[in-house]
């Protein structure tokens, strides 16, 4: 089947299920095909305002109805939300595609909270999918065939780009370059912002020009086809001001500052897959 085809409940109605549930919609996944579980009755309640889907209390019942789950929970959630199914039964549990976007949570955890042969993807998304513009990588563990890496890739690129890692460890270099990227690019707009009003420039004007610029560069980046260094290149003019900008950012050691911050949040993301 088709992801349209299928049933897709998100075991938590937060943030990201709100994202990837609105992603699929826009997708052209019918309304009545997807469903989410939470306990948290204002979680559900907002959910099913913005995006009038079927909101459940138990989590078992979404899993009963469901032929793909999402778990879409706090990383120290899964292991008792999972354990809170097993009244359900093997054959039940076994029965859906698992996809778990919990950050940290490993392949062999989640496969040890469901009965052998459970078929799983783990996926590492990014926030902004919350504007479908996100970025995710996932990995599926040996019971997933294709069509259930496919459908996988299709719920993510309702959201943005999706790209499916060839081993797991992988997935811990992606947290530290795309799942903590976007606060790293907030950081620099925050700098690019408050650098601009420095020079005269009222604030709020500083913080729209810095988000479209980078904006801008992204989508110049992606749509071009070209390296960045090009694209760098092309508007870095002999004795200008971009220039002059470029030399002081290599001189204060802005490239070895970003691998050092991909390098330790990648480390971080290793050492959290093994608590």
């Amino acid at each position: 089947m088709s992801l349209h085809e299928q049933r897709i409940g998100f075991l938590g109605a937060g943030a990201m299920a709100t994202a990837l549930a609105g992603g699929l919609l826009k997708a052209g996944v019918p309304r009545e095909r997807l469903a989410a579980a939470d306990p948290d009755p204002g979680q559900r309640e907002a959910l099913a305002r913005v995006l009038g889907v079927a909101v459940l209390e138990r989590n078992g019942d979404l899993v009963a109805r469901s032929d793909v789950v999402v778990l879409a929970v706090k990383p120290g959630v899964v292991a008792g939300l999972l354990a809170g199914l097993g009244g359900a039964g093997a054959s039940a549990l076994a029965r859906p595609l698992w996809i778990s976007i919990a950050a940290g949570i490993p392949l062999a955890r989640l496969e040890a909270g469901l009965p052998a042969g459970a078929r799983v993807v783990r996926a590492m998304p990014n926030t902004p999918a919350l504007v479908q513009a996100g970025a995710t990588a996932l990995c599926a563990n040996r019971h997933a065939g294709p069509g259930d890496r496919a459908a996988a890739r299709a719920l993510f690129e309702s959201v943005g780009l999706a790209w499916e890692a060839p081993e797991e460890p992988l997935l811990d270099a992606v947290t530290g370059l795309s799942g903590s990227g976007p606060a790293f690019f907030f950081l620099m707009l925050e700098a690019l912002a408050e650098a601009g009003a420095e020079q005269g420039l009222p604030r709020a004007v500083a913080l729209r020009l810095a988000c479209q610029t980078a904006l801008g560069a992204a989508r110049l980046a992606l749509e071009s086809g070209r390296e960045p260094a090009e694209l760098r290149a092309q508007v870095s003019s002999p004795g200008g001001a971009t220039l002059a900008g470029l030399a002081r950012l290599e001189a204060r050691g802005f490239r070895a500052a970003i691998a050092e911050a991909v390098a330790a949040a990648t480390a971080r993301s290793r050492e959290l897959g093994r608590a």
